[in-house]
């Protein structure tokens, strides 16, 4: 197990290392610098003085090695866009999505194994009516299942706040309870949001899951013996039929951060989705690039926690 684990944590190593290669390279093809996109115009002088000092006069190779030495060292760079270090915009940025993500992954998790293990189980009408409803929310594309969201609830109903990760008006004035209460109703619709989108994929397969191990000739001589069918369900086949699942898990990783970027936008969540298309807009060399970087990572971590969980669960991969 530890050398499958340090060979992952070298693939990891290696992974991220491309994907900030790739990331550098095609955000400098982009036509433009952060120099020419700065929110105040600056005279052709100092325009030119900022590439010079930057670096981004020389050619892209050299900058290149100088990004990759900087980033070794634990410097970002600048966020021209932002008016501050990337490291801080970002420390400021990955904690936000980590909440919407995280919250969004165990309600769809939790949700998504309930629903699966129900639909293999029970079947009949409530399999085809279930399949039905969540069929209609997975084809949905992200960003307008979003928005419907937000109509519906911010403009038709008017029972959530439509945006932001806070109220910025009353937010700091309200008393510890009430501002916790302001920060759950932001984070309502698009956890909301951003679990729909992934719920009926994961009911899926563990609805698939479920069907294969349900014939199986353990689960035949539990239901002999007289083990009742909600024990027979949810004790003895679930815990097999949940080790695909973390595997699942893994891939899925990619898809919550992806999907993020629209809720993120959509809501105005202030998070790292919301930070990218706004420093891309602006090409923001390094701040693109970094959350590229913490992106991977992100998703690199959730990997390797669904291989030690998946160890957990199954004890022939500890061997």
């Amino acid at each position: 197990m530890r050398r499958r684990l340090a060979a992952r944590l070298g693939q990891s190593v290696v992974v991220i290392f491309i994907v900030a290669t790739i990331a550098f390279f095609v955000i400098h093809a982009a036509p433009g610098d952060p120099v020419s996109y700065t929110a105040k115009p600056l005279p052709p002088s100092v325009q030119a003085q900022l590439r010079q000092e930057f670096g981004y006069d020389k050619p892209v190779g050299v900058q290149y090695v100088r990004y990759l030495t900087n980033v070794a060292r634990g410097n970002f760079g600048w966020s021209f866009s932002r008016d501050n270090r990337v490291s801080t915009v970002i420390a400021q940025a990955t904690p936000r999505t980590l909440l919407l993500a995280g919250v969004a992954l165990a309600l769809s998790f939790a949700l998504g194994v309930g629903l699966g293990v129900a639909q293999a189980s029970r079947g009949g009408w409530f399999d085809r009516a279930t399949s039905g409803i969540l069929l209609f929310f997975y084809s949905l594309p992200d960003f307008w299942g979003a928005l419907m969201i937000l109509t519906v609830f911010t403009q038709w109903w008017q029972l959530f706040p439509p945006g932001n990760i806070v109220d910025p008006t009353i937010h700091d004035y309200l008393p510890a309870w009430g501002a916790f209460r302001d920060r759950v109703a932001h984070l309502i619709l698009p956890a909301a949001s951003l679990t729909l989108l992934n719920l009926a994929g994961i009911a899926r397969y563990q609805r698939a899951a479920m069907l294969e191990v349900l014939p199986s000739e353990y689960v035949r001589a539990a239901r002999a013996k007289g083990v009742s069918e909600r024990s027979l369900v949810w004790r003895h086949a679930l815990r097999n039929a949940l080790t695909p699942m973390v595997t699942i898990l893994g891939l899925l990783l990619p898809a919550f951060l992806g999907g993020a970027v629209f809720v993120e936008r959509v809501f105005a969540w202030p998070g790292l989705g919301t930070l990218a298309t706004s420093a891309i807009e602006s090409r923001d060399y390094d701040l693109v690039t970094a959350t590229v970087i913490v992106g991977a990572v992100i998703v690199v971590v959730g990997n390797l926690m669904a291989d030690l969980l998946h160890a957990a669960i199954d004890p022939r991969v500890r061997e």
